[in-house]
């Protein structure tokens, strides 16, 4: 996992027209004043499956460490709250509904040169699936 590479691709999201209708790009999944994109990804191998989700999980705190130096140090935002408003009907717009449901815990940052919102946390929620690294840019104040 790189980074470098990682910041880059938050940084284009940044910057990046959103779409008028839901839909997938080269980046990933976007929306609506939204863009969903993956950073990195393990496999779907059960028996490397912890330590892939430990690396996963390191980068984002090394991503994490970079945008604190450039936008402010935050506090992890764990999603438990937000997935359980969503749970008893209260609408949550996306793409926070979404990520609530993905991952347990993210950092989030105002891009100061954009105004967006930037999301970034680890999908290890389900034993099953590939632990992920995304990365949410959206223009969606955090509910």
């Amino acid at each position: 996992m790189n980074i470098a590479r990682c910041l880059d691709t938050i940084d284009q999201l940044c910057l990046r027209p959103f779409p008028a209708e839901h839909g997938w790009s080269d980046a990933g999944r976007e929306g609506p004043g939204f863009h969903m994109a993956q950073l990195a990804a393990g496999t779907s191998d059960r028996a490397h499956g912890a330590a892939e989700a430990a690396d996963l999980d390191a980068c984002k705190e090394g991503i994490a460490q970079r945008l604190h130096a450039r936008w402010g140090a935050t506090h992890p935002w764990g999603m438990l709250t937000l997935r359980t408003r969503g749970e008893r009907g209260e609408e949550i717009p996306e793409p926070w509904a979404s990520l609530s449901v993905l991952a347990d815990e993210v950092y989030v940052w105002r891009a100061a040169e954009s105004g967006r919102w930037v999301a970034v946390g680890v999908t290890d929620r389900e034993e099953t699936d590939a632990a992920r690294l995304l990365a949410v840019v959206t223009d969606t104040d955090p509910p």
